[in-house]
């Protein structure tokens, strides 16, 4: 009876999984066409005057109140970073029959892997009205000076080649290493597995969540393409190819953002 109930539920867990990062990217969607932006983050009429606005005025403003940026925060995590558990909650899986896992240990897993995330959402928000109200982004998120943006990619590029992102990396890109290592059995076992994965991959990817503030936390063609490399990084047979790679392509953008407008005579 087990193994004739394991498939269904298999199936169902895996629909709420994939229906879940959908519904997200619909909210930030929303969120979007909500505050006047195009996909690339671009403002319209009411948002470039949204983006003017000084958080000190006494107004309403939700991009400068913890609460509504939080749960911005809280639900892109959930559209990026839940497709990048894929490899991960698959590696679980193959250890069901062997290492006795469980549902409840792959829920737990996954749990203990977005508690990590929404906890560095909370962190990121307070990072982002610090950043708000000493003028250095704007209310949409956008670093309003070349140094701001240019430094942060330069900062997330050079990153790419320390040892903390190669140790963190590993982790990521070969959870079953991680799971022979600390394995659990049951709900809390899989949650305390998933608690460790989700710090590793914090130190793995904070950098790409942090280069929202390029081009604005609200560029959903960015948290596209974000999202789509942080798989690319996390899949066994490619994911140790690109991350070099990457950090180049982001120091050489990072010089090009801070000297582009000395060459132009700004």
């Amino acid at each position: 009876m087990r193994t004739l109930l394991a498939t269904p539920m298999r199936s169902l867990l895996w629909l709420g999984f994939f229906a879940a990062i959908l519904a997200a990217w619909w909210v930030m969607y929303m969120m979007a066409v909500d505050m006047d932006l195009d996909l690339l983050g671009r403002p319209g009429p009411e948002g470039a005057m949204m983006a003017a606005m000084d958080p000190r005025m006494p107004m309403d403003m939700p991009m400068a109140r913890f609460g509504p940026l939080f749960a911005m925060w809280a639900i892109m995590m959930a559209a990026m970073m839940l497709p990048t558990l894929v490899p991960t909650l698959r590696s679980y899986e193959d250890l069901m029959t062997s290492a006795n896992g469980s549902r409840a240990g792959w829920l737990g897993v996954l749990l203990g892997y977005f508690i990590v995330w929404v906890a560095f959402a909370a962190l990121i928000t307070g990072v982002q009205l610090g950043l708000l109200f000493g003028g250095v982004i704007d209310m949409l998120g956008i670093a309003r000076a070349p140094w701001a943006a240019g430094g942060l990619l330069l900062l997330v590029g050079a990153f790419q080649f320390t040892r903390a992102k190669e140790i963190c990396h590993g982790v990521c890109h070969s959870p079953m290493s991680y799971f022979l290592s600390k394995w659990r059995t049951g709900f809390s076992g899989g949650l305390a597995m998933g608690l460790g994965l989700g710090a590793f991959c914090v130190g793995c990817c904070w950098g790409f969540m942090a280069l929202g503030f390029v081009g604005g936390v609200m560029n959903l063609a960015w948290m596209g393409l974000a999202t789509l490399f942080m798989v690319l990084e996390k899949l066994p047979q490619i994911g140790h190819r690109v991350t070099r790679p990457a950090g180049v392509l982001l120091l050489i953008a990072g010089a090009y953002v801070i000297a582009a407008p000395a060459f132009m005579g700004e």
